[in-house]
């Protein structure tokens, strides 16, 4: 008889990777039952549904009364269901880590089985989650190699898989044909500018990004710039916060243009890591309320906001934040990528070595590795 897997993601980025597992499980184990909280992609495999993201708005942003309600009654609604029905062996949770937490404590009390695949950033912030991770989750699966050693000094089971972009990003596009795409000039150099895929970002950085960039220019004349549109930002947000710059606007190709460009200057996040697999040198920044940054300051684990600087334990990439979130020291920096040949070369050595080490795991091959050497000890 097959054995049984309950997969609960929350938005579509948990879903992709979630798939991802599922097809090398499925060769591993081709007679595994899979039902999931997830969407389109785990649909298209056949994986019945249990509810789909899309209808019960688990990507919603804020925490309003209806967005907190709902999600509690998602909440008991799915334990009761693997609890008195669908009965499975395992429970694999996917990042989403607002309700995964609180799902495993009721789970465990039921005496199943919960393993976790992209745990929450515990190291980036409310460091004492990790006493539910600890209480409730039997064995964690992290992208980065410094979680594992977190989780291993609070004698939790843990093993790096390594990170799901290494095999979801595209390989380096052509310099060329993107130029020739977008109008560029070849004989210029080209700076993209990232400033963030939320409201609140373009608030605080575009202005200072737009501004850094006509420092440069002042500076040199064989720079160009573009600026990289988030999907999830409406035509008419971006422009007005764009307002009258002329910079060339570029949309739903931001691989290419992280790969291509001489330096980066972006909103701190993931994309950071996105450019360190490219090698980019870059230089990131954040800047908002100074209050929420105290309370930040207060709350996190590490002293490091950038990913390449926080897996290398070393401060590769330049972080200015707050009062160095200015066109001043942005441009600066920058410039200095430009001009200073050995500096830009140590950059991009050490960003080399961050792709390296995340480079010698494939994730999803190995969460499915896992799971089917656990599913097989129960047997």
């Amino acid at each position: 008889m097959g054995k049984k897997l309950f997969i609960i993601t929350g938005e579509l980025s948990g879903d992709k990777h979630a798939s991802l597992v599922v097809e090398h499980l499925r060769e591993i184990k081709p007679d595994i039952e899979i039902e999931a909280i997830g969407g389109e992609n785990l649909k298209n495999l056949g994986v019945k549904l249990f509810v789909d993201h899309s209808q019960a708005h688990m990507s919603a942003m804020g925490l309003t009364p209806k967005i907190l309600l709902d999600h509690i009654t998602l909440g008991k609604r799915v334990v009761d269901y693997i609890k008195n029905q669908y009965k499975p062996d395992l429970v694999l949770l996917i990042d989403y880590g607002g309700f995964n937490l609180n799902i495993s404590k009721f789970l465990k009390k039921a005496g199943i089985k919960v393993f976790y695949y992209i745990p929450p950033q515990i190291w980036a912030s409310r460091k004492w989650r990790i006493k539910t991770v600890k209480k409730n989750i039997a064995k964690v699966m992290t992208i980065f190699p410094f979680e594992k050693e977190m989780y291993e000094k609070e004698g939790i089971d843990a093993q790096f898989v390594g990170h799901p972009l290494i095999t979801q990003m595209p390989p380096q596009a052509n310099r060329d044909e993107i130029f020739e795409k977008y109008g560029l000039d070849k004989n210029k150099k080209l700076i993209s500018i990232f400033p963030g895929s939320r409201e609140f970002e373009l608030y605080n950085l575009m202005d200072t990004f737009l501004k850094s960039a006509e420092l440069i220019k002042e500076k040199r004349n064989d720079v160009q710039f573009v600026i990289a549109q988030a999907d999830s930002l409406s035509d008419k947000l971006f422009k007005k916060y764009l307002k009258q710059s002329d910079i060339k606007v570029v949309k739903h190709d931001n691989y290419s243009l992280l790969s291509v460009s001489d330096a980066l200057m972006l909103a701190s996040g993931t994309v950071a890591l996105e450019a360190a697999l490219y090698t980019t040198p870059m230089i990131i920044s954040y800047k908002g309320p100074w209050i929420a940054y105290l309370i930040y300051r207060l709350v996190r684990c590490i002293n490091r906001v950038c990913l390449p600087n926080i897996i290398m334990d070393k401060d590769i990439v330049p972080e200015l934040l707050m009062s160095d979130s200015n066109p001043k020291v942005i441009s600066k920096n920058l410039l200095k990528i430009l001009d200073d040949e050995q500096y830009r070369n140590n950059m991009i050595d050490d960003l080399s070595k961050v792709k390296s080490l995340l480079s010698k795991h494939e994730a999803s091959k190995e969460v499915a590795q896992i799971i089917a050497a656990e599913l097989q000890q129960q047997n």
